[in-house]
C-alpha cells in the first residue's frame, strides 16, 4: 500500500582501525639488561596505574551525579493524526513526501525550518515545519527529526496531516496553512509527584522564580532557561512565531504549570506553538513515580557495586605495590 508518509533509512558503515602491535626480542648478549629494564618498567607502570585508579576511586566517591540536557531527546511526548487520509498517488501525497524529505535534510544543519511543497501541484500544497530544542547540536537535531518521521509513519499512516513531539524536537505537517499563526491550545500537560520532606513552600517559591525567568523582561529569543535554587526551567517557541505570539504562548504555558502542578517536583506543558517545563534536583524528566523510584534504586545499586569493585581493585594494587616497594611515595 502507498502511504503519505514514507521513511527510508540509510545504512552507515563503521570503520575501525586496528592498532599496530610490535614485539621486539632482545639479542642474547643483552638479555640480562633487558630483563632488568623490563622489571623496572613494569614497576613504574604498576605505580602509575595504582595512582590512576586511586584518582578514579576518589572521583567516584565525591563527584555528584549530573544530568545532560540532551539526555532522552528522542523520548516520545505526544502525537496527533488528522482524520482525513491521503489519496494514494495524488498530487498532495507527492507534495507531502517531498516536504518531509526537505525537513529531514534541513535538520542536519538547522534547528528550525519550514517549507511549503507545491512540486506536484500548486493547488494541493503541503505545509510543514520542525523545531529542535535550542540546546541540541545539529547532529542530535537531525537524529531527533528522523526518529520523529519514522514514528509518524507508524502512528499516522496515510494521514493528511500530523504532528509529533519528542523531548528534543517537534514536527508538524498538513494541508492547512498553519505557518506563522498563533496557537496556545494545550496539547499535552503532565505533573510530577508532589514534593516531600517538608519543603513544599520552598519548592513552590523556587519553582515560581524559575518560571518567572522564562517570561521576564530580560528574557529574549525563542529558547529560554530559568533557575532558582535547585529548580530549573526551560521553554521554547516554534520558530514561526512572532515575538508577541511567542510571549503570549509562553505566558499561557507557564500559567498552566502554575495552576495544574501545585507542589509537584516537575511539570510539562506543551501548547500548539510552544512548551514550558520545570524540574528539580537536576532531574531533566517528569516520568511516573514508579519509573523515578526504579531509576533511583538502580542508580544506588550500580553505585554500590562500582564502589565495591573499585575498592577491591585498589586493594589489589596496593598489595602488589607493597611487594614491589612502591608505597614509599
Amino acid at each position: 500500500s502507498i502511504h503519505c508518509l514514507s521513511h527510508s533509512s540509510a545504512t552507515i558503515s563503521a570503520y575501525y582501525i586496528q592498532p599496530l602491535s610490535l614485539s621486539l626480542s632482545p639479542s642474547h648478549h643483552s638479555t640480562a639488561i633487558y630483563k632488568k629494564q623490563e622489571q623496572q618498567r613494569k614497576k613504574e607502570q604498576d605505580k602509575q596505574e595504582m595512582s590512576r585508579l586511586l584518582l578514579i576511586f576518589l572521583f567516584a566517591c565525591v563527584a555528584p551525579p549530573s544530568a545532560s540536557a540532551s539526555d532522552g531527546y528522542t523520548d516520545f511526548v505526544y502525537a496527533g493524526c488528522s482524520q482525513p487520509k491521503c489519496t494514494p498517488g495524488s498530487p498532495y501525497q507527492f507534495n507531502v513526501e517531498s516536504l518531509l524529505a526537505s525537513l529531514a535534510n534541513a535538520a542536519a544543519y538547522s534547528s528550525y525550518a519550514n517549507f511549503t511543497s507545491t512540486a506536484a501541484a500548486s493547488s494541493s500544497p503541503a505545509y510543514g515545519l520542525f523545531q529542535c530544542r535550542g540546546d541540541l547540536p545539529f547532529s542530535d537535531c537531525h537524529s531527533c527529526v528522523r526518529s520523529a518521521l519514522s514514528q509518524l509513519s507508524s502512528l499516522c499512516p496515510s494521514a493528511a496531516g500530523a504532528a509529533i513531539q519528542f523531548r528534543g524536537c517537534f514536527l508538524r505537517y498538513g494541508n492547512d496553512s498553519f505557518l506563522g499563526k498563533a496557537d496556545t491550545s494545550v496539547l499535552y500537560k503532565k505533573c510530577g509527584p508532589p514534593a516531600g520532606g517538608g519543603y513544599n513552600s520552598d519548592m513552590l517559591g523556587m519553582r515560581d522564580a524559575a518560571l518567572a525567568d522564562l517570561t521576564s523582561d530580560s528574557a529574549r529569543g525563542s529558547y529560554r532557561i530559568g533557575a532558582a535554587g535547585y529548580v530549573q526551567a526551560v521553554a521554547q517557541c516554534v520558530g514561526d512565531q512572532s515575538a508577541k505570539h511567542c510571549e503570549d504562548c509562553l505566558a499561557a504555558a507557564v500559567a498552566e504549570l502554575r495552576a495544574a502542578c501545585g507542589f509537584a517536583v516537575a511539570g510539562d506543558a506543551y501548547l500548539g506553538k510552544c512548551f514550558a517545563r520545570y524540574w528539580s534536583n537536576g532531574v531533566y524528566t517528569s516520568k511516573t513515580d514508579h519509573d523515578d523510584e526504579a531509576g533511583k534504586t538502580l542508580a544506588i545499586i550500580i553505585g554500590l557495586i562500582a564502589g565495591v569493585a573499585l575498592i577491591i581493585v585498589l586493594l589489589s594494587f596496593l598489595r602488589k605495590a607493597g611487594n614491589y616497594g612502591l608505597l614509599s611515595f
